[in-house]
């Protein structure tokens, strides 16, 4: 049996674990499984991996994606650019292949950690059917883990951004700082905050919504509830919105495709 998870803490709501149960019995893939790990600190990642050595692939959620990184054997180049990591798969390490290709594990274990940000694919690959020409500059709300994909596609993708925050800092733009004009200049708004999500569905960033036009495209990383107040605001004024789902069900079959690609070690 081929075992795949999720690690992070609290692990209440997963999207992942669900997501992979129903595509396991749907493609009838009788071989595998896919857990929850709900580990608070990342020094437990290595025992976990100990315990379980049948583990071949495992995403990474909050709050582990920044931390998880010093773990790795090797990141691959958009996920060391965005600074985060959600999956890694997980081969042996085998002394014969590591002589031969001179790629050792650096952490002296007998796996190999390799870790990739499938969420920069997911949220690019959604994103880049609703741009237009106009959405050439971008405020992101939040400046967290989740914030880095979005800033890896916006480099990616050549648009510039400005990075909304509650608390000060370099280059950022305090919430209480924004202005109509913040949001007239910026056509492209990105939600990467836990701001309104389930329970707390009357919660929205707070932004001059009232600035918001039909030439803006409003993007949620949130998919629970399908339609934020965020999104609903945009909605109203006219604004093309999406909502979250896409981007993970995106992110969850490229990590699939990542886990079954790799050549497994003898």
């Amino acid at each position: 049996m081929k075992r795949y998870g999720l690690i992070g803490f609290p692990l209440s709501h997963s999207f992942s674990k669900k997501y992979f149960t129903e595509k396991f019995e749907r493609e009838h893939i009788t071989d595998c499984t896919y857990e929850l790990y709900p580990i608070e600190h990342i020094s437990e990642l290595i025992p976990l991996l100990h315990k379980h050595p049948d583990l071949c692939g495992i995403n990474v959620t909050v709050p582990h994606k920044i931390s998880v990184l010093k773990y790795l054997d090797w990141i691959e180049h958009d996920a060391r650019n965005a600074g985060a990591v959600n999956c890694i798969c997980i081969t042996p390490e085998s002394p014969v292949v590591a002589a031969f290709t001179g790629e050792v594990g650096i952490k002296g274990h007998d796996f190999r950690l390799e870790g990739y940000n499938t969420d920069i694919y997911g949220f690019e690959t959604s994103l880049k059917p609703l741009l237009k020409n106009r959405h050439d500059q971008a405020l992101v709300l939040g400046d967290g883990g989740a914030a880095r994909a979005v800033k890896c596609v916006l480099d990616n993708l050549g648009i510039t951004y400005k990075c909304v925050t509650r608390r000060s800092a370099p280059g950022n733009i305090l919430f209480s700082e924004l202005t109509p004009r913040h949001i007239k200049d910026h056509l492209l708004i990105i939600n990467t905050t836990p701001v309104g999500m389930s329970p707390n569905v009357n919660e929205c960033p707070p932004i001059p919504y009232g600035a918001v036009t039909g030439d803006h495209l409003l993007y949620d990383l949130i998919y629970n509830p399908e339609e934020t107040l965020f999104l609903k605001k945009g909605t109203e004024a006219g604004a093309v919105t999406k909502n979250g789902y896409e981007m993970l069900v995106l992110q969850a079959e490229k990590s699939w495709e990542i886990w079954n690609s790799k050549e497994k070690y003898p």
